[in-house]
Protein backbone atom coordinates (compact mmCIF):
# COMPACT_ATOMS: atom_id res chain seq x y z
CA UNK A 1 0.00 0.00 0.00
CA UNK A 2 1.60 3.17 -1.29
CA UNK A 3 1.93 5.88 1.45
CA UNK A 4 1.79 9.59 0.97
CA UNK A 5 4.72 11.53 1.89
CA UNK A 6 4.33 15.65 2.38
CA UNK A 7 8.13 16.30 2.50
CA UNK A 8 10.68 13.10 2.75
CA UNK A 9 13.76 15.49 2.06
CA UNK A 10 15.37 17.79 4.14
CA UNK A 11 16.75 21.41 3.39
CA UNK A 12 19.82 21.09 2.55
CA UNK A 13 22.83 23.95 2.84
CA UNK A 14 25.25 24.59 0.52
CA UNK A 15 29.27 24.39 0.85
CA UNK A 16 29.60 27.39 0.61
CA UNK A 17 27.78 29.10 4.26
CA UNK A 18 24.38 27.62 6.16
CA UNK A 19 22.90 30.88 5.63
CA UNK A 20 23.20 31.69 2.02
CA UNK A 21 20.43 30.07 0.60
CA UNK A 22 18.36 26.70 0.65
CA UNK A 23 19.17 23.28 -1.22
CA UNK A 24 16.12 20.87 -1.54
CA UNK A 25 15.68 17.80 -3.73
CA UNK A 26 12.02 17.85 -5.19
CA UNK A 27 9.31 15.80 -3.56
CA UNK A 28 7.57 12.78 -4.47
CA UNK A 29 4.58 10.16 -3.43
CA UNK A 30 6.85 7.52 -1.63
CA UNK A 31 6.18 3.97 -2.14
CA UNK A 32 6.83 1.24 0.98
CA UNK A 33 10.26 0.04 -0.79
CA UNK A 34 11.23 3.94 -1.39
CA UNK A 35 10.28 4.53 2.23
CA UNK A 36 12.27 1.66 3.47
CA UNK A 37 15.40 4.12 2.32
CA UNK A 38 13.64 7.48 2.83
CA UNK A 39 16.92 8.02 5.14
CA UNK A 40 19.46 7.32 2.76
CA UNK A 41 20.17 11.10 1.54
CA UNK A 42 20.42 11.81 5.54
CA UNK A 43 23.27 10.10 5.69
CA UNK A 44 26.38 11.73 6.80
CA UNK A 45 28.26 9.10 4.32
CA UNK A 46 27.45 10.36 0.59
CA UNK A 47 29.59 7.53 -0.67
CA UNK A 48 27.03 5.13 1.58
CA UNK A 49 24.34 7.19 -0.15
CA UNK A 50 25.30 6.92 -3.43
CA UNK A 51 25.82 3.50 -3.56
CA UNK A 52 22.37 2.42 -1.82
CA UNK A 53 21.25 5.38 -4.73
CA UNK A 54 22.56 3.21 -7.21
CA UNK A 55 21.54 0.11 -6.23
CA UNK A 56 17.54 1.30 -5.77
CA UNK A 57 17.79 3.02 -9.13
CA UNK A 58 19.14 -0.71 -10.60
CA UNK A 59 16.39 -2.62 -9.02
CA UNK A 60 13.65 -0.26 -10.26
CA UNK A 61 14.73 1.73 -13.35
CA UNK A 62 11.30 1.76 -14.30
CA UNK A 63 9.14 2.69 -11.26
CA UNK A 64 6.81 5.71 -10.94
CA UNK A 65 10.50 6.97 -8.56
CA UNK A 66 13.26 6.16 -11.15
CA UNK A 67 13.49 10.01 -12.26
CA UNK A 68 13.19 11.30 -8.23
CA UNK A 69 16.01 8.49 -7.44
CA UNK A 70 18.14 10.26 -10.76
CA UNK A 71 17.55 14.10 -8.58
CA UNK A 72 18.48 12.25 -5.59
CA UNK A 73 21.77 11.21 -7.27
CA UNK A 74 22.77 14.37 -8.60
CA UNK A 75 23.04 15.88 -4.71
CA UNK A 76 24.81 12.85 -3.82
CA UNK A 77 27.54 13.00 -6.36
CA UNK A 78 27.48 17.14 -5.60
CA UNK A 79 27.91 16.38 -1.82
CA UNK A 80 30.61 13.97 -2.32
CA UNK A 81 32.59 16.08 -4.83
CA UNK A 82 31.88 13.83 -7.42
CA UNK A 83 31.22 16.39 -9.27
CA UNK A 84 32.31 14.85 -12.57
CA UNK A 85 29.83 12.11 -12.35
CA UNK A 86 26.96 14.86 -10.61
CA UNK A 87 27.92 16.92 -14.10
CA UNK A 88 27.27 13.48 -16.18
CA UNK A 89 24.26 12.27 -14.40
CA UNK A 90 22.65 16.51 -14.51
CA UNK A 91 23.28 16.35 -18.47
CA UNK A 92 21.67 12.60 -19.27
CA UNK A 93 18.56 14.08 -16.97
CA UNK A 94 18.18 17.12 -18.97
CA UNK A 95 18.20 15.37 -22.65
CA UNK A 96 15.83 12.81 -21.55
CA UNK A 97 13.62 14.50 -19.47
CA UNK A 98 14.26 18.47 -20.69
CA UNK A 99 10.48 19.62 -20.01
CA UNK A 100 10.29 17.98 -16.46
CA UNK A 101 8.94 20.38 -13.76
CA UNK A 102 12.01 20.13 -11.69
CA UNK A 103 14.51 20.97 -14.63
CA UNK A 104 15.08 24.82 -13.07
CA UNK A 105 16.63 22.79 -9.94
CA UNK A 106 18.79 20.46 -12.63
CA UNK A 107 19.91 23.99 -14.05
CA UNK A 108 20.51 25.57 -10.73
CA UNK A 109 22.73 22.41 -9.38
CA UNK A 110 24.77 22.89 -12.75
CA UNK A 111 25.70 26.39 -11.95
CA UNK A 112 26.64 24.75 -8.58
CA UNK A 113 28.42 22.29 -9.76
CA UNK A 114 30.37 24.25 -12.11
CA UNK A 115 31.10 26.83 -9.41
CA UNK A 116 32.75 24.14 -6.93
CA UNK A 117 34.97 23.05 -9.43
CA UNK A 118 36.24 26.11 -9.50
CA UNK A 119 36.77 26.54 -5.87
CA UNK A 120 40.10 25.44 -4.17
CA UNK A 121 39.15 24.74 -0.80
CA UNK A 122 43.34 25.16 -0.17
CA UNK A 123 43.65 28.86 -1.53
CA UNK A 124 40.44 29.67 0.28
CA UNK A 125 42.00 27.65 3.54
CA UNK A 126 45.29 30.20 3.03
CA UNK A 127 43.09 33.23 1.74
CA UNK A 128 45.18 33.51 -1.50
CA UNK A 129 43.77 35.33 -3.92
CA UNK A 130 42.93 33.50 -7.20
CA UNK A 131 41.94 36.59 -9.59
CA UNK A 132 44.78 35.61 -11.91
CA UNK A 133 43.68 32.34 -12.26
CA UNK A 134 41.53 30.80 -15.33
CA UNK A 135 37.86 31.98 -15.22
CA UNK A 136 36.21 29.34 -17.60
CA UNK A 137 34.60 27.51 -15.03
CA UNK A 138 33.63 30.89 -13.64
CA UNK A 139 31.98 31.78 -16.97
CA UNK A 140 29.95 28.34 -17.42
CA UNK A 141 28.67 28.76 -14.20
CA UNK A 142 27.40 32.07 -15.05
CA UNK A 143 25.76 30.77 -18.39
CA UNK A 144 24.38 28.20 -16.01
CA UNK A 145 22.53 30.84 -13.89
CA UNK A 146 20.92 33.10 -17.10
CA UNK A 147 19.90 29.99 -18.60
CA UNK A 148 18.13 29.22 -15.20
CA UNK A 149 16.81 32.92 -15.18
CA UNK A 150 15.76 32.63 -19.16
CA UNK A 151 13.57 29.78 -19.11
CA UNK A 152 12.47 29.88 -15.44
CA UNK A 153 12.11 33.59 -14.73
CA UNK A 154 9.52 32.68 -11.81
CA UNK A 155 11.69 30.06 -10.00
CA UNK A 156 12.33 29.67 -6.41
CA UNK A 157 16.25 29.30 -7.43
CA UNK A 158 16.27 32.65 -9.45
CA UNK A 159 16.96 34.58 -6.59
CA UNK A 160 19.99 32.70 -5.31
CA UNK A 161 21.15 32.73 -9.27
CA UNK A 162 21.21 36.20 -9.76
CA UNK A 163 23.15 36.80 -6.24
CA UNK A 164 25.54 34.33 -7.73
CA UNK A 165 25.83 36.00 -11.57
CA UNK A 166 26.55 39.17 -9.29
CA UNK A 167 29.39 37.50 -7.30
CA UNK A 168 30.94 35.79 -10.46
CA UNK A 169 31.04 38.84 -12.45
CA UNK A 170 32.64 40.72 -9.76
CA UNK A 171 35.56 37.48 -9.64
CA UNK A 172 36.19 38.12 -13.25
CA UNK A 173 35.94 41.90 -12.95
CA UNK A 174 38.91 41.07 -10.24
CA UNK A 175 40.78 38.87 -12.54
CA UNK A 176 40.62 41.90 -15.49
CA UNK A 177 42.26 44.07 -12.90
CA UNK A 178 45.03 41.47 -12.57
CA UNK A 179 45.39 41.32 -16.03
CA UNK A 180 45.64 45.31 -16.01
CA UNK A 181 48.06 45.80 -13.33
CA UNK A 182 50.32 42.64 -15.26
CA UNK A 183 49.97 45.09 -18.56
CA UNK A 184 51.14 48.32 -16.51
CA UNK A 185 54.06 46.49 -14.61
CA UNK A 186 55.34 45.04 -18.21
CA UNK A 187 55.38 48.46 -19.97
CA UNK A 188 52.12 47.52 -21.87
CA UNK A 189 50.74 50.85 -21.60
CA UNK A 190 48.37 50.64 -24.79
CA UNK A 191 47.21 47.02 -23.13
CA UNK A 192 46.44 48.38 -19.68
CA UNK A 193 44.23 50.69 -21.02
CA UNK A 194 42.62 48.58 -23.39
CA UNK A 195 42.04 46.25 -20.02
CA UNK A 196 40.85 49.04 -17.66
CA UNK A 197 38.41 50.39 -20.11
CA UNK A 198 36.77 46.77 -20.38
CA UNK A 199 36.65 46.98 -16.52
CA UNK A 200 34.82 50.34 -16.98
CA UNK A 201 32.36 49.06 -19.43
CA UNK A 202 31.19 45.90 -18.45
CA UNK A 203 31.45 45.79 -14.69
CA UNK A 204 30.46 49.46 -13.86
CA UNK A 205 28.62 48.23 -10.44
CA UNK A 206 31.52 47.01 -9.24
CA UNK A 207 33.15 51.05 -7.86
CA UNK A 208 35.67 49.69 -6.15
CA UNK A 209 36.66 48.00 -9.30
CA UNK A 210 36.53 50.64 -11.64
CA UNK A 211 38.04 53.08 -9.14
CA UNK A 212 41.24 50.78 -9.54
CA UNK A 213 41.31 50.58 -12.87
CA UNK A 214 40.89 53.96 -13.40
CA UNK A 215 44.00 54.46 -11.48
CA UNK A 216 45.75 52.17 -13.68
CA UNK A 217 44.46 53.78 -16.46
CA UNK A 218 45.88 57.16 -15.18
CA UNK A 219 49.27 55.61 -15.13
CA UNK A 220 49.64 54.55 -18.30
CA UNK A 221 48.46 57.60 -20.10
CA UNK A 222 50.85 59.51 -17.87
CA UNK A 223 53.93 57.27 -19.24
CA UNK A 224 52.37 58.42 -22.83
CA UNK A 225 51.86 61.44 -22.06
CA UNK A 226 48.81 62.03 -23.08
CA UNK A 227 47.24 65.24 -21.41
CA UNK A 228 43.97 65.70 -22.42
CA UNK A 229 43.49 61.61 -21.13
CA UNK A 230 45.08 62.16 -17.87
CA UNK A 231 43.08 65.25 -17.06
CA UNK A 232 39.50 63.55 -17.97
CA UNK A 233 41.13 60.50 -15.99
CA UNK A 234 41.50 62.50 -13.06
CA UNK A 235 38.19 64.23 -13.24
CA UNK A 236 37.05 60.38 -13.21
CA UNK A 237 38.63 58.94 -10.08
CA UNK A 238 37.28 62.29 -8.37
CA UNK A 239 33.82 60.88 -8.43
CA UNK A 240 34.60 57.56 -7.06
CA UNK A 241 36.23 59.53 -4.14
Amino acid sequence: MKKKVLSYLFTLLLLFGCSMHKEIVPNIESSDSYLERENILNSSNWSVSIKKLEELHYLHPLSPYAKQIQLDLIYAYYRNNDLTFALANIKRFSQWNSAHEKMDWVLYMQGLTHMKQDKNKLYDFFRINRSDRDTELTNISITDFKQLLERYPTSSYAKDAKRYIFELENRLAEHHLAIAYFYLKRRAWIAAINRTQKIQNKYPHNKRIVKESLKIQLQAYQKLRLKTAIENTKKLIKTYQ
